[in-house]
């Protein structure tokens, strides 16, 4: 006869948390209620045991592994500090399998990239300040300038750098610091990719000017729905070369770079 399962029995008594993770709990309680803030030292290690009904051996476990997730860093000598809490570290184990699925299936990230920046433009479509709007205008107007310069054939890296800073602007400008955050972190993983398909379709540089043209354009009629649209066509052709080249990612990006140089 099968033992009963204990995990459909609502009398059972729960299993018991190990004095870590109590440690890791109680420190994220205390961040996330404000009693830590950003730069704030934690109490010293006998006093925060104590405080936690923990040992100091659980104690260090814990902030271990609170440092592997970016939240507290020790400093030789001086004690544990609670960090900047930013975004890109506080991400770090989650782009790290970005990282992986970018060299695995590249066409699969910029779709993750491509779900992720529609909803930003129609989100800026909603909330960019007239600022916001005129300074992603002027990131643009510096894409007309290398352009005139010859930057599509000379320094793809330098234009698609300055692309790179337009959408991260529209991310911010949505107003939701998480998915902008996302979108920042996967910018730059995706840039390979992007090098890749300006030296091998030409004129494409240009043709994304005018893509991002319109983008804008929606964002300045604060229509989320077109925005949307055009940010989701304009990056559906980046993941469709993806798609259809198989790239190797896994080369570096300087390789990338002296590439787009050379030409």
């Amino acid at each position: 006869m099968n033992s009963p399962d204990s995990s459909s029995d609502p009398t059972a008594t729960p299993p018991r948390r190990s004095q870590t993770d109590i440690v890791v709990a109680s420190i994220l309680s205390m961040v996330e209620s404000g009693h830590l803030s950003a730069g704030d030292r934690l109490p010293v290690e006998k006093d925060l045991a104590e405080q936690l009904g923990v040992s100091r051996g659980s104690l260090r476990e814990g902030v271990r592994a609170l440092a592997v997730l970016g939240i507290v860093e020790t400093r030789q000598g001086d004690g544990t500090y609670v960090t900047a809490l930013d975004a890109a570290k506080l991400l770090g184990p989650l782009t790290l399998f970005a990282d992986r699925q970018m060299n695995a299936e590249p066409a699969q990230l910029l779709h993750v990239r491509r779900v992720l920046e529609a909803e930003s433009a129609a989100l800026a479509a909603r909330r960019a300040t007239d600022d916001q709007i005129a300074a992603m205008s002027a990131v643009l107007d510096r894409v007309d300038v290398l352009l005139e310069a010859g930057a599509e054939q000379n320094d793809i890296s330098a234009i698609i750098d300055v692309d790179t800073e337009f959408h991260r602007r529209i991310a911010h400008a949505g107003g939701n610091p998480l998915l902008a955050a996302f979108i920042d972190s996967l910018a730059g993983r995706t840039y390979r990719t992007r090098v890749w398909r300006a030296l091998e379709q030409r004129g494409v540089t240009a043709a994304t000017q005018g893509e991002h043209r319109a983008i804008l354009a929606e964002i300045e009629r604060r229509d989320p729905d077109r925005a949307r649209m055009r940010m989701h066509l304009h990056l559906l052709a980046v993941e469709d070369f993806a798609e259809a080249h198989r790239l190797d990612t896994t080369s570096s990006t300087n390789g990338a770079d002296d590439a787009a140089a050379a030409q």
